[in-house]
C-alpha cells in the first residue's frame, strides 16, 4: 500500500512529470488521434483533467501510469470527437505514427492492428512504459499486457517482407 503524500507534492510531481515527459504524451496521443494537433489538444485537456482530479488520485499506482491512462482516454475521446465531425478515420500512416517518412511501412502495420495491441505498442516503444505501468494505464493485469505485446509482435511479424538486396 503507497503511503499518501501531501497533495502539494502531487501537484509538484505532476509538474515535472508535464515538463520531463511532454514530447512522450504527445508522441503517444498523436498516435491514437491520428493527428498532431489532435494530440496535442489531448495532453492538454488530459493535464487539465489530472489537476483537476488529483484529490482522487489513490496512490494505488505510480502517478506517471495514472497520468498515462488519463492521457490514452483523452486521446481516444478525441479521436472519435474527430471522426463524429467527419474527419477521415486514417490520416496518411507517415503522420499519424510519428514523425517522418514511414519508409518500411511499420506505421501502416501498426494502424492496422486491433486497439488494444496498437496502444499497447504506442505505450511500450513510443512511451518507453514497463508493463505494470501499461497495464495500470489501460486497466488490465500485467500478463495481458504481455499476451497482448506478444500477439502484436506475432500480426508485425507476419506483415514483413523479404527486402531484395539490390
Amino acid at each position: 500500500m503507497s503511503v499518501r503524500r501531501p497533495q502539494a507534492a502531487v501537484r509538484r510531481e505532476l509538474e515535472l512529470l508535464y515538463r520531463s515527459r511532454y514530447p512522450d504524451f504527445v508522441r503517444v496521443a498523436t498516435a491514437i488521434t491520428e493527428s498532431n494537433p489532435g494530440g496535442i489538444d489531448a495532453v492538454q485537456e488530459a493535464f487539465t483533467q489530472a489537476l483537476s482530479a488529483l484529490g482522487r488520485y489513490r496512490h494505488e499506482a505510480p502517478l506517471e501510469a495514472w497520468v498515462w491512462r488519463i492521457v490514452v482516454n483523452a486521446a481516444l475521446a478525441q479521436r472519435r470527437g474527430n471522426r463524429e465531425v467527419g474527419q477521415p478515420e486514417r490520416l496518411e500512416a507517415a503522420s499519424k505514427n510519428g514523425t517522418g517518412p514511414d519508409r518500411s511501412g511499420v506505421r501502416t502495420w501498426i494502424a492496422n492492428l486491433p486497439e488494444r495491441q496498437r496502444l499497447a505498442v504506442f505505450l511500450r516503444y513510443y512511451a518507453d512504459l514497463d508493463y505494470r505501468s501499461i497495464a495500470v494505464t489501460l486497466g488490465v493485469e500485467v500478463g495481458t499486457v504481455s499476451a497482448t505485446l506478444n500477439a502484436a509482435h506475432t500480426a508485425l511479424r507476419s506483415s514483413l517482407t523479404e527486402v531484395p538486396n539490390d
